[in-house]
């Protein structure tokens, strides 16, 4: 019988050509930013943590260039405010739609990013707002391109619980309430990507984790990245200034439990909370071009095995991107944009009439067309797969994805190239719970979605 010799597991990596650049977009003071129902005031009164842009260009050896901004935001409510940030840089880099994905960061406390609000206090603002953001992606853009280097992303998987389900059945009746649900299990996958230029020197940290950044809520007056800030400035710290860009993961059921504070030194906490789990994972990869070799035994008190890091040749990498769209079929009782606008002028309720409008801005970009074209953003880039959708998918699609292809790096973003609902399970949808009445997708969209994913990978990969 054949010996078998142990191997470590495989840790998926991208080698080529990549820039990474970044600019400042912290929102103006005075900007309209009322992202809750509840919150009183209307406009930010201060600042507190930056706000950016960081742009990361790959460049394979074959296949076609990506670009992937990670941009502190919170949302979008309208498709032409989007895509006038994403057709800048599509337009100036030459690009085709596939190849660029702007992934937000979901921060509810940000401004607000809709130029139809210009009529709110501090609206005046927004306009003015959305033209620099659209600059500064795409001069990082532009910047990232003309740096491009030899370099590597090795991803590892660590763990954080900063994370909790937030599906909490009401005591008091039945419906579900947007809370800490400490009965159930919730996914701690943190998934961490170390960017290393030929010399093995640090160029950037790629952060992938689920968990709605949600910290701060309607007493909070100031704007902020939410936890991203200070997470981002621990990991920074920790590898010399290299610039990290977070990555929401499908957190449509995930969240902290200590959240919806006016305390900023609440998100504080949770990013670095957050920021400790990178900076372990960091630590246990082995260099870039490196693995670990089981060596043999060595006899000693015990019998011993040895593991040592030996050095890896890779091969350079190729990359493919696909842009799918997934018909998905509206509620039968989702509301006219007739109707939402009858119901908002008839309310006198503050927390109604702001429910209402954002429901609006849905109906509008739906269209009245039964089924939506659901884009998917779908990149192979070596061992590693990029999935972004503008949905609030659950968590289960990140776990799926990643059951299904466990030899690769699976990088699931929520909020991406727009924003437009959530996507349950379908084994929810018989229970009253806020994703469930938001979302304009008839049950069974997510496994419609999933299934498309699924079908698009397998035609990537094989």
């Amino acid at each position: 019988m054949a010996k078998m010799t142990p191997a470590a597991p495989h840790l998926p990596r991208f080698k080529g050509e990549m820039g990474i650049a970044r600019r400042d977009i912290t929102p103006p003071v005075g900007i309209y930013s009322r992202n809750w129902g509840a919150a009183l005031d209307d406009v930010a009164t201060g600042v507190h943590k930056p706000f950016f842009a960081t742009a990361m260009v790959i460049r394979p050896a074959a296949g076609p260039t990506l670009v992937l901004a990670a941009v502190d935001g919170s949302w979008w409510q309208s498709q032409q405010d989007e895509w006038r940030i994403r057709r800048a840089i599509i337009e100036e880099s030459e690009l085709d739609i596939s190849q660029v994905m702007i992934a937000f960061s979901h921060s509810h406390a940000g401004p607000s990013l809709a130029s139809g609000n210009r009529d709110r206090p501090g609206g005046e603002h927004i306009e003015p707002y959305l033209a620099m953001m659209s600059r500064a992606v795409a001069e990082a853009t532009r910047e990232a391109l003309e740096h491009l280097q030899p370099a590597i992303i090795s991803w590892a998987t660590g763990r954080s619980d900063l994370a909790v389900n937030r599906n909490l059945k009401d005591p008091e009746g039945e419906r579900y309430l947007t809370g800490y649900n400490p009965g159930a299990a919730a996914d701690d996958t943190l998934l961490v990507g170390r960017v290393t230029n030929a010399r093995g020197d640090p160029l950037g940290t790629l952060v992938n984790y689920a968990c709605h950044p949600t910290s701060l809520a309607w007493e909070n007056r100031l704007l902020s990245p939410d936890y991203v800030g200070a997470m981002r400035e621990l990991v920074e710290a920790h590898t010399g200034n290299a610039p990290c860009a977070f990555l929401l993961g499908a957190c449509g059921e995930l969240a902290p439990a200590h959240q919806y504070s006016g305390d900023v030194g609440v998100a504080d906490s949770h990013g670095r909370r957050l920021g400790h789990s990178v900076c372990a994972t960091l630590e246990g990869m082995p260099g870039p071009e490196q693995e670990l070799v089981f060596t043999g035994p060595v006899e000693s008190g015990a019998p011993l095995a040895v593991w040592r890091p030996q050095p890896l040749q890779l091969a350079a990498s190729r990359t493919e991107a696909r842009c799918i769209t997934v018909p998905l079929e509206i509620k039968p009782d989702f509301p006219t944009a007739a109707a939402i606008k009858r119901d908002r002028e008839a309310s006198r309720d503050r927390v109604i009439r702001e429910r209402l409008a954002r429901k609006l801005r849905i109906r509008e970009l739906l269209g009245d067309a039964q089924e939506y074209p659901f884009p998917v953003w779908i990149w192979k880039a070596g061992d590693t797969l990029f999935v972004g959708t503008p949905g609030e998918a659950y968590s289960d699609l990140q776990q799926a994805l990643r059951a299904a292809f466990p030899d690769l790096a699976v990088v699931v973003m929520n909020i991406v190239n727009g924003s437009i609902g959530y996507l349950p399970p379908d084994k929810l949808y018989d229970r009253n719970l806020y994703e469930v009445w938001q979302t304009p997708f008839q049950r069974g969209s997510y496994e419609r979605l999933l299934e498309e994913c699924l079908g698009a990978i397998k035609g990537l990969i094989l």
